[in-house]
């Protein structure tokens, strides 16, 4: 499916695909799930609702179609460098599998490379991907550091991320400044030292 809106005054082309089939039967189980929470679905404000959000979550769970380890093979490149490489306050929108409402948050992902480097652009990539998921926050630590790990086989490979979920902060205990912490180290970032500098870069703020 694809919708575009060509404005003669804003110039303005936007262009999204869908698969036309998943889009009509998602849109028919949110209409039935409108008029079963007591709204009218027929009603102006809500007419084109149930597609708008079959469109959303498709587009939200897009990770599935995507592969993270061809992501960072196809901008791999040999390199003789063995410091650490770190890419911060890398964006997270995932969606909790357990209520489906968001958590956002930031990963900051490093790795020391042992013979090849990745493009950076791939790193943020990497956790797009598994982020646009039914996740856990836990899992998508273990996922990100897994596939670095496999696919570039470096050093190490360090993950941490912060992140507020809106299951705590909208429903259940309701608790709207809560953040919650994860992180996950192979090789040399299980060294205290090598842990601790990391830990240390990400949290320095650029003056």
């Amino acid at each position: 499916m694809e919708d575009s809106f060509n404005g003669k005054k804003s110039g303005y082309r936007r262009i999204e695909k869908f698969d036309r089939l998943h889009t009509e039967k998602i849109s028919e189980h949110y209409r039935e799930i409108i008029d079963l929470l007591g709204e009218d679905v027929t009603r102006e404000g809500l007419q084109k609702t149930p597609l708008r959000v079959a469109k959303a979550m498709q587009f939200l769970l897009q990770g599935y179609e995507q592969d993270p380890e061809a992501m960072l093979r196809s901008a791999m490149f040999k390199e003789d460098y063995r410091q650490m490489v770190i890419v911060k306050d890398i964006e997270i929108y995932s969606m909790c599998e357990h209520h489906m409402l968001p958590f956002i948050g930031k990963a900051h992902v490093g790795y020391i490379p042992d013979g090849y480097i990745t493009g950076l652009s791939k790193i943020a990539r990497v956790v797009d991907a598994f982020s646009r998921r039914l996740q856990v926050q836990e899992r998508l630590t273990l996922q990100i550091k897994e596939c670095i790990q496999n696919t570039l086989n470096p050093l190490g490979v360090a993950v941490v991320i912060e992140a507020q979920h809106l299951c705590m902060q909208m429903r259940g205990i309701q608790k709207q400044h809560s953040i919650t912490t994860t992180s996950d180290f192979t090789g040399a970032f299980q060294r205290v030292a090598t842990r601790e500098e990391f830990i240390k870069l990400i949290s320095s703020k650029l003056s």
